[in-house]
């Protein structure tokens, strides 16, 4: 709150005596960008879900600037996280939406209701050295990262004032930026947007939040997939730190990059508008004697999502497995999964032909 408060008087004052320049607008982005990647790619896609695997010098980075937004250590914020994906929209998630927009926004760090759970799930992190280590000096590498070092940068570059305007815009007011940004996934993205893939919880996609937040508001998607490095899965989608990961793998400073199956993001779609048919048929908003025709599509659907994860299984174990298999055997279980592969598109076509045909019907 202290952030909040210094940029909400001291910030407009120093604005309004001294402007701004070039330098200390480049300053706040930098640190801004810095900030920010470092909780979406570094806490969040990385330490939280382990969706790709980073390298040592983006692993220190992360952890260094990802301090300087002052939301605790990645050891810390990986726990709340996991939980929140355990128990979302139940009381144990740490920043439930049921419980209101403020608690989820920033209510949750202010007045928590209940003492500190243990970090009982975050066994593989405490593991790992440099996260120890960032958690140990967490206070230090927050003042350090957050405003010493843009002050220092700043009075290097032209003395007091701009060491001051450093301090207030690049440190003070981009920490109260990047916080909100980051509480905007906890409250926003459960609040605006559409469920496309699972109307099981609050998260939803949004455009306009993933804006905001670094590519974070494909919300629903990533609640549903949530190892997939990637939030907005459609190429067109606005996801800064996809890009950011793909980079870093193509530079060799990351790998493991973690994808969900084409068919089985399909497939998650194709349930979430199934049900909403099916509500539709309840609320008899869609005639009753079309209910075959949607039952019929979805069996077949079903039986052929069910051939493909058998034999995509099975073929996974045998490349896995290579002394085991012979080399036509694998040639064999590949032909065989591309097969099942071939009849899910075709099962997948032909539900989305039936349901474009119920809905001009209706």
């Amino acid at each position: 709150m202290t952030t909040l408060l210094v940029s909400l008087t001291a910030v407009p004052v120093y604005l309004w005596q001294f402007g701004i320049d070039w330098f200390q607008g480049i300053l706040f982005f930098l640190f801004a960008a810095a900030t920010g990647f470092s909780i979406t790619l570094g806490y969040h896609r990385h330490f939280a879900h382990i969706a790709f695997r980073a390298k040592s010098p983006v692993k220190l980075f992360t952890l260094i600037f990802g301090a300087a937004a002052f939301e605790g250590s990645a050891l810390e914020w990986a726990a709340d996280h996991r939980r929140h994906h355990k128990h979302v929209d139940e009381d144990e998630d740490p920043y439930d939406i049921s419980k209101g927009f403020f608690h989820a926004h920033i209510g949750w760090l202010l007045f928590k209701l209940h003492p500190q759970p243990p970090m009982d799930n975050v066994a593989d992190l405490r593991a790992d050295r440099m996260v120890v280590w960032q958690d140990r000096y967490i206070i230090l590498l927050n003042f350090a990262a957050g405003l010493v070092l843009p002050t220092l940068i700043g009075f290097i570059w032209g003395g007091p004032k701009a060491a001051l305007g450093s301090f207030l815009l690049a440190g003070v007011l981009r920490t109260v930026v990047v916080q909100h940004s980051t509480f905007f996934i906890n409250s926003f993205c459960h609040m605006l947007g559409n469920r496309p893939y699972s109307s099981d919880c609050s998260a939803r996609d949004s455009w306009i939040m993933a804006l905001f937040t670094f590519g974070e508001g494909y919300h629903n998607y990533h609640h549903e997939f949530q190892h997939d490095y990637r939030n907005g899965v459609k190429p067109w989608q606005f996801d800064p730190t996809k890009w950011s990961i793909w980079l870093l793998s193509k530079l060799g400073l990351a790998s493991n990059l973690r994808r969900v199956a084409p068919e089985k993001i399909m497939l998650a779609e194709i349930a979430e508008k199934h049900r909403m048919l099916e509500l539709a048929v309840e609320q008899g908003r869609i005639p009753v004697e079309k209910h075959g025709m949607l039952q019929s599509a979805h069996e077949r659907l079903q039986h052929a999502a069910k051939a493909w994860e058998v034999r995509k299984a099975e073929y996974a174990r045998a490349t896995e497995r290579k002394i085991e298999a012979s080399r036509d055997r694998l040639h064999e279980l590949r032909r065989e999964f591309e097969t099942a592969a071939a009849n899910l598109r075709l099962a997948i076509q032909h539900w989305h032909e039936t349901h474009q045909g119920i809905l001009s019907m209706a």
